[in-house]
């Protein structure tokens, strides 16, 4: 006998949103769908940061139907340069180039102001007639025919499934009493959006130099955003410095290429972990995004892949609805754990080769890499191949990466 009652969705962020309107579109409305999280009461966001959108998940918001609301914001990456250096070297050479699009007229990413794209997305959600509810998913209670789901306010909603869609430091995963496995890193992620004096072209920059990765990432106008990788102590030293002190080191690493370069905002440093859930279903809850999985960015990956399970989950779950199946049932929850569980973990692995590659002293390592970056430049084929990668375009791609509607 198939259950198909309400889905609820603990987190509000960009994979819960996502992943309602991608279940409210295949579904439709006869399947109630509630997204709980309290920073829903934030109105707008206040999120600083931003993030580059993938050409595959642009096609998701697209077929979603939310992108249209942020086009007019998002900037086109439109060539990525790398380079790798000392912090004292007086030039960085260009190492490896990336330009192109993915198809004609397609960058490979977008970069968006995040806390655009999250309000544009509650406004799609409450047009779609999703229940959005300021408050927590406190407790549930699985069933073999359904699952009891009780918010922060009280009330007890008769679902079919769970979505944990809460962050890295998932409640919802915890209480379901999934392990996870991997490492802190001891470096800090700084944050911080500049303003520069030239015109960045739609280009980004990653710097690898001998503490992490210095993205340089380009935002509407003659604005970018940093990605600064430092050791924790480091970080905690410059994001402490004063405005006039933080200069000297942003100008340091940054160079004057464009400019004058001036912080429009306070700097934020996020340490870096790395870790994956040792199973990213239990029963009738599926994990989601932060909650599943969490890796290094120097690949600029992790928004991306929690925006892959989305797809993956909302096709399996819509996939289901039609066999007239039971939406929350162990086997429709086990085919979304085995298309996303080891392309997760080979990403991870891989960022985490990358992190170890690229962030230290080694002359030798140093050597090694840059020979690697410069056959890697001459060889059109295996660079398309690395931007289709990371445009999220190779391997198994659900519907919705393709633009297709559920």
């Amino acid at each position: 006998m198939s259950v198909q009652g309400s889905i609820v969705i603990g987190g509000g962020a960009f994979a819960g949103l996502a992943l309602a309107l991608a279940l409210r579109q295949g579904l439709g409305p006869e399947i109630p769908v509630i997204v709980a999280d309290p920073a829903l009461s934030t109105r707008p966001s206040r999120d600083p940061r931003a993030t580059a959108i993938v050409a595959a998940c642009r096609r998701l918001f697209e077929a979603i139907g939310a992108w249209d609301d942020v086009r007019g914001e998002a900037q086109p990456i439109l060539d990525m340069v790398v380079t790798d250096s000392k912090l004292e070297d007086a030039t960085r050479p260009v190492f490896l180039n990336f330009a192109g699009d993915v198809a004609p007229g397609e960058p490979f990413a977008h970069m968006v102001e995040n806390r655009r794209l999250i309000d544009a997305l509650v406004v799609r959600a409450e047009a779609e007639g999703i229940d959005l509810r300021a408050t927590t998913v406190a407790s549930y209670d699985a069933r073999s025919d359904g699952i009891d789901v009780t918010l922060g306010d009280g009330s007890v909603i008769a679902a079919s499934l769970l979505v944990a869609a809460d962050g890295a430091r998932s409640k919802l995963r915890e209480r379901a009493g999934i392990a996870t496995h991997g490492w802190e890193y001891d470096q800090s992620g700084i944050v911080v959006t500049v303003g520069h004096e030239r015109d960045h072209e739609g280009r980004a920059e990653e710097h690898f130099l001998p503490a992490g990765p210095f993205a340089i990432l380009p935002l509407s106008g003659k604005r970018s955003s940093l990605v600064w990788t430092e050791r924790r102590t480091e970080a905690a030293r410059i994001i402490a410095l004063s405005d006039e002190e933080f200069h000297g080191e942003l100008e340091q690493r940054f160079g004057l290429h464009l400019g004058e370069v001036k912080a429009l905002d306070k700097p934020r440093a996020f340490p870096l972990s790395y870790f994956v859930a040792r199973s990213f279903i239990a029963e009738r809850l599926a994990l989601v995004g932060d909650a599943a999985h969490v890796i290094h960015p120097i690949a600029g990956q992790g928004l991306n892949m929690g925006l892959k399970d989305v797809a993956a989950l909302a096709e399996v779950v819509v996939d289901a609805a039609r066999l007239g199946m039971d939406l929350g049932a162990a086997d429709v929850l086990e085919r979304y754990q085995r298309w996303r569980r080891f392309d997760t973990m080979a990403m991870g692995l891989a960022t985490n080769s990358l992190n170890f590659l690229f962030s230290n002293q080694s002359t030798l390592l140093r050597t090694v890499r840059d020979i690697g970056l410069g056959l890697v430049d001459r060889a059109p084929p295996l660079k398309n191949l690395f931007i289709r990668q990371a445009a999220g375009l190779t391997g198994e791609v659900p519907r919705l990466l393709k633009g297709e509607a559920l």
